[in-house]
């Protein structure tokens, strides 16, 4: 389930790479990550609530179909199925043509693939008057899209898939459609058995994020480097019975404690543990932005920020003023200080593994708002309340300069502290 905002980054995968073939198949294959600041024009402009939609991603370029057709394409580790749009409609510049292609082929309503691996997704799979299997993908944003199952070849640099499943798109709702006209769908990177990943048949994926420039990785395969110290890995939470409120394919791992500087909060670990209904798993998201905590954790949090940096920081007195939708911790800072305080550093710890979030990462500003002479930063942890959202959310803007491995052979997640820069520029990377 992505949950996708109003973001200030646009982080691009490129189909330019680095292969280690196996007779078959690449062992390895190594894409360069770049990142993109969006001109101001691109965020909200009301003064007081920014809503809540879908407006920047993680997106790769492939080629789908024969012969090859560019799409880009939304990464998304909280989403299953892969989709592509595939009507033109006046406020999309890219769709993916299925007449072109020769290797297209339409999933019926009588194909296991219709009756059997599509059990995880959230809306049951209907049959359409011609008898072929469609979907119907809701998210958190409001967006939805549905259209038909497919099988198709994917092409990811020079390593192709045919037969890969993904749903051929021909109708939804946007949130923000401008944003939405500069890719041509999603990709499902979460583990379930239609995933992209999973179809692809990589044990495990890994992904580096540089907060420094515009570099950064996207490696499927193992990732054995000398520069790349240890990784701490913390299990997969799974649970076998179907819950209401859990998702069983989501990269799910048990948040057990939060510190500020060294000082943890004093919360029972029972708050981070999922309830009877599933309600509160700790999931690692692409799709988002910043980090959502449920309610009792993020006031913890909210209080304890703010009384170690009252000394340094100004809080914006301003109730009605809530960043995009879930952040109502903001501060007041001169638009002529040439850089941010010294802040406390925020350590979220997980079972066997923590991450830690500090400087510039903490804050963000908000782009166009100005109190008098100040600039306005809000806190990047938000509450999940306040977006009607039954879980804990790590996303990727607090992963930046972390190594991050998704193995689903293990069922775990590695994270390892790195400079995403210097990655990219010993694998001869730099974009």
């Amino acid at each position: 389930m992505p949950i996708v905002l109003p973001l200030l980054l646009l982080l691009c995968f490129f189909t330019h790479c680095t292969l280690c073939f196996s007779a078959s198949k690449p062992k390895t294959l190594i894409l360069p990550l770049k990142t993109e600041t969006l001109p101001h024009g691109f965020a909200p402009h009301s003064t007081n609530k920014l809503s809540f939609h879908h407006n920047v991603t993680l997106t790769i370029q492939l080629s789908v179909g024969s012969p090859p057709q560019k799409v880009t394409m939304v990464l998304d580790t909280g989403s299953e199925l892969s989709w592509l749009h595939c009507k033109k409609a006046p406020n999309l510049n890219s769709v993916f043509n299925p007449l072109a292609s020769k290797s297209y082929s339409t999933i019926p309503c009588s194909s296991p693939v219709c009756r059997t691996r599509t059990r995880d997704f959230s809306i049951p799979v209907s049959c359409d008057p011609k008898k072929l299997c469609h979907a119907t993908l809701s998210y958190a944003d409001a967006s939805s899209i549905e259209g038909n199952l497919a099988s198709e070849t994917f092409g990811l640099g020079l390593s192709t898939q045919p037969g890969t499943i993904f749903g051929c798109m021909d109708s939804g709702f946007s949130s923000n459609s401008e944003e939405d006209a500069k890719t041509t769908g999603l990709m499902g990177m979460n583990r379930g058995s239609l995933s992209f990943v999973t179809q692809m048949g990589f044990p495990k994926f890994s992904y580096c994020i540089s907060g420094r420039d515009s570099s950064g990785i996207l490696l499927f395969g193992d990732a054995k480097f000398a520069w790349l110290r240890p990784l701490n890995y913390t299990p997969l939470v799974q649970i076998s019975t179907p819950l209401p409120y859990f998702d069983r394919v989501a990269y799910t791992v048990q948040l057990e404690g939060i510190r500020v500087s060294e000082k943890v909060l004093p919360l029972p670990k029972s708050v981070f543990v999922p309830d009877h209904t599933g309600a509160g798993q700790t999931m690692v998201d692409s799709g988002t932005q910043f980090t959502f905590l449920l309610g009792p954790v993020y006031t913890a949090l909210k209080n304890e920020f703010i009384q170690q940096t009252k000394p340094v920081l100004r809080v914006l007195n301003d109730p009605n003023f809530v960043f995009q939708g879930a952040m109502d911790l903001c501060y007041q800072v001169p638009m002529n200080r040439p850089s941010l305080p010294q802040l406390p550093t925020v350590t979220l710890m997980f079972q066997g593994a923590e991450m830690s979030v500090s400087g510039e990462r903490l804050l963000n500003r908000v782009p166009g708002m100005v109190r008098g002479s100040d600039s306005v930063y809000c806190f990047t942890f938000g509450n999940s309340d306040l977006l009607g959202i039954e879980a804990f959310v790590i996303g990727h803007h607090h992963q930046q300069n972390v190594w991050m491995e998704f193995d689903l052979e293990k069922s775990r997640v590695g994270v390892a502290e790195v400079r995403c820069d210097l990655a990219s520029q010993r694998l001869g990377l730099g974009v």
